[in-house]
Order: structure tokens, then sequence, then C-alpha cells
């Protein structure tokens, strides 16, 4: 009976909180300017808003011409006042939370969450699963265990501001109604040593009721093979009430025929776009691509046409400006105090009623060292569309350019873990170029005036990027190792893992 009465209340909040959705999706242009004109106002009397003249912001083009987009070192200098206990200095009071994120050239970065933003973040996870249910007609999966594979909630102080990763500080979030079917346990979530702690949690859940199970992608793989190896199943065996499994932080799609062979069955699979800056977008229609770009959720969003990105007077577009299949860097003004923030994230559209996106790829993340500039969407795409017509199953890969090869011309080598190889690897590298071609015109025109050649495939052995990531200390919950790069940094790193 108490089984049936959560189904049903399950049921009854996600059909209101559609509801609601639906209106706010029928009014996105309007409420993004509404939204910005909000937190300039907000933030009027902050030390930002001071040196920015936000008083006399009246319009989207006056913010943009006193407001310049900034990337984490551009900010740096408030955000270590704030660090120092520092009040009203890009929003008002302190931050609630610091989310604490690996950098490159800043180090550790830490991204302010305010007690405004703070609610976004659970609200977009909550949301995506009302779409579900609402959608799916299923809320079974709410009467069994949940699984999140995540940072440490261990968090600690930075001038009194708690400071921690960003799953750990939203482990302090999940909702009472959740706790007591919540795994795995606090103290196995406390665990550092990522190895350590997926067996840990192989052992907790192998032999519970699991109904839904987060996570990025291949954290997930290495989860379940690991339940696989000590168990002699298949997931969905193992787990034959598993509903739902709900992933973000990296493209689904490159990961989905190993997914699916792990799983051993069908389970349903909802994709989001979350950040430490924010919760953005999720899937909310499962006939299709594309994921719902959340408009009313603290976030004033502006996209810069990729191609013109870091260029001097680069158009900064609305939500009415933009244009269907087109690659934009997303730039974002939060709740949180982020003031045309350059996340780096690439999205293309693909709906504009309401508004959809595609995560296209990083605008670090590319491949251009002879002005192809090929970036991660193609990529995948290409790749795609490759395994389609030729079997084969790829655990990860990293595409990198050789631009001083001992013999021949430069050439783009693709760095490529195989769960199943083809059985014929040139048709696989050919098919590939084919496609990749296709995507790309300056790409294509290189090879066609002889200024590259054709790519090559270097095959990896078995969990040679896990390996990779524990070497350099990233084997964890939210470490993505970059697909694409314009150097060989990673690559050679990666060439003593060859056969």
């Amino acid at each position: 009976m108490l089984n049936f009465i959560k189904k049903f209340a399950a049921k009854i909040w996600a059909s209101q909180h559609i509801k609601k959705a639906d209106m706010w999706k029928s009014r996105s242009v309007e409420n993004q300017q509404k939204l910005l004109f909000e937190m300039v106002k907000t933030a009027e009397k902050t030390l930002f808003g001071r040196e920015h003249d936000f008083e006399n912001i009246k319009t989207i083009k006056d913010f943009q011409e006193k407001v310049s987009v900034a990337d984490y070192e551009d900010l740096k200098p408030y955000i270590e006042k704030v660090k120092r206990g520092q009040r009203h200095i890009l929003w008002p009071e302190t931050p609630e939370y610091f989310a604490k994120t690996s950098g490159t050239t800043s180090g550790s970065k830490y991204i302010p969450i305010s007690k405004e933003g703070m609610p976004f973040q659970i609200a977009g996870a909550q949301s995506a699963l009302f779409h579900y249910i609402q959608k799916k007609g299923n809320a079974d999966f709410v009467n069994g265990k949940m699984i999140f594979l995540q940072g440490s909630p261990e968090l600690e102080e930075v001038f009194g501001i708690k400071t921690g990763r960003l799953s750990g500080i939203v482990a302090h979030h999940i909702p009472n109604y959740l706790q007591k079917n919540r795994l795995p346990s606090w103290e196995t979530n406390l665990i550092e040593d990522w190895e350590a702690k997926v067996d840990k949690i192989v052992e907790e859940t192998e032999k519970e009721n699991m109904t839904l199970i987060s996570g990025i992608p291949p954290w997930l793989i290495m989860y379940f093979e690991k339940l696989t190896a000590k168990t002699g199943k298949k997931i969905k065996i193992l787990f034959p009430n598993l509903q739902l499994i709900v992933t973000g932080g990296v493209n689904y799609e490159p990961y989905r025929e190993k997914m699916e062979e792990l799983l051993g069955g069908s389970v349903d699979i909802v994709q989001t776009f979350p950040a430490s800056e924010g919760f953005f977008a999720f899937q909310d229609d499962y006939q299709k691509e594309g994921l719902l770009l959340l408009t009313n959720h603290g976030i004033f969003y502006e996209f810069i046409p990729l191609e013109l990105f870091g260029k001097p007077n680069a158009p900064r577009l609305t939500l009415k400006d933009i244009e269907l299949n087109k690659d934009y860097a997303m730039i974002l003004t939060t709740n949180s105090g982020l003031w045309a923030y350059s996340i780096g994230d690439v999205v293309r559209f693909i709906d504009k009623n309401p508004h959809r996106v595609l995560v296209s790829g990083r605008t670090k993340h590319f491949t251009s060292a002879f002005g192809e500039h090929v970036i991660a969407f193609e990529v995948e795409e290409a790749l795609k569309a490759t395994l389609q017509k030729i079997h084969a199953q790829i655990t990860e890969f990293h595409l990198a350019p050789e631009v001083n090869p001992k013999d021949g011309l430069p050439y783009h080598e693709w760095f490529i873990e195989f769960e199943k190889e083809p059985e014929n690897l040139e048709e696989f590298k050919n098919e590939l170029e084919r496609q990749l071609r296709q995507r790309n015109t300056y790409y294509d025109d290189l090879i066609s005036g002889n200024i590259l050649q054709k790519l090559k495939i270097t095959s990896l052995k078995k969990n040679a990027f896990q390996e990779y990531a524990k070497s350099q200390g990233k084997l964890g919950g939210q470490s993505k190792i970059p697909r694409l790069a314009n150097d060989r940094k990673i690559a050679e790193l990666l060439e003593k893992y060859q056969f």
C-alpha cells in the first residue's frame, strides 16, 4: 500500500510540475530579459556592480557594453576577495558554497553558489525526473534503491564558506523522502580513492533492489563492469527492477553500445547537462535528440558563434537571435554572481519551441593544428555513423594531431580503446575518414589538397584510459578526459598503453 501511495504522489507532483514548466517554456525570451534585469538590480551595490555601472544598465545592449565576456582568470580577483571573507563583491552577502573544480591555467577553481542559486541545482535534477514520470507514465523507481555515483560529501570551510565538489554539495540536499532509498552509505561516499570506493559500492549494492542509477558514462561503465565481474551477471539480470539511468557530464552516444551490452536489457536513459556553474538542461523528449534549456533557473544565457569566439567585438546573441544547427560558445550570467562568464561549453540549437540544445563540444577542446577546427560533435557523429556501418565497440578515444611525423605528411591520430575491434581495421579507418570529411569541409580540403595524409588509428590496451586517468590523479566520478586536443600532451602519455 505504501509503495502505491508513493507512486501515486509522484505522478501527481509530476503532473503539477509539467503544467508550470509549460508556462515558462512558452515565454523563454521574455523571461530571460526579465531575469537579467532582476540580477543586475540585485547586484547593483556590490563591488562588481559599482565598477561596471549596473545602476545605468537599462537594456541588454547596455549590459553587453559595460560587462565584457570573462573567464575564471578575469573573475579570480573578485573571487579571491570573497574567499578572504569579504561581502558584497560579486553578489550580495557571501556564497553559501564554493564548488571546487580542477582547472588548468588557474589551478583549482572556486565557483560560488549563492543561497539563491543552490535550489536551482536541485530543481534541475528534480525537473528531469518529473518530466520522465509524466512523459513515460512510470514512477516505479521511487519504490526501490537509488544510487548516485558522486564525489565525497565531506566539505571544508574557506572563511566560513562550505567548499567541496558539486556532487558532494548536492548530497547534502537530497530530499528527505529519497534519503531512505539512497545508496551508497555515507561512509562509502567519503572514500576518496575511486577504485576502492567503487569496489565498496559494488559490495553494498549487488544484492539490493536497484531502480535508479546516476553518474557520468565512463564511471557507470566501470561500476557495471565490476558488478559483472563479481557476479557473472548482466546488470538487468542482477537488477531486474532497474527502471532508469540518469547521466550527464559528457555526450552519452559514444558510450551507448557499451552500456547496452553491460545492461543486457532495456533501461530508460535520461541525459542531463549540469555543471558547478548551474544546471542548464535535461532530456525532456525521449523520441528525439536534444536537451531542454532551462531558461527560468537563475541563469541568463548569451551565445557567441563559435567561429568568432575570442575575437574582438564578437556578437553576443540572446535566445531571440540564435539560429538552428549552428555552434555557439555559451556565456552565463548567474544568480550566484558570475557575470558574462565563459563556461567553455559549445552548444547547438536543434529546436526553438521550446529551446533544445545538443552539447557539441568545448571551446578549448578541438583539433585545429592545420586550420581545420574539428570539434567534438563532428568527431562523435562521424564515429557513430562509422559504428553503424562497421561493427565494433569502443570504450573511449582521444584525437590529436601529428604535426611532424618521421615520414610523410602530417595527420590526425586516433587513440582508441576497443572493447571489440572491427574485423577489418583498415576498412574501419577508411569509413571513419570518409565520415569526418563529410562533416568538416576544412578537413576534407586538407586531405584533398595533400596537406594532410589520411588519419591513423592507434589501438590501446583494455583499461588504457582508466590507467591514464589514474596516473594523472583524475580517476573519479566527475573527471573527464578531453577527446580532442590541439597538441600531443595527452597523446604522448597514451602511447605507452598501445599494443
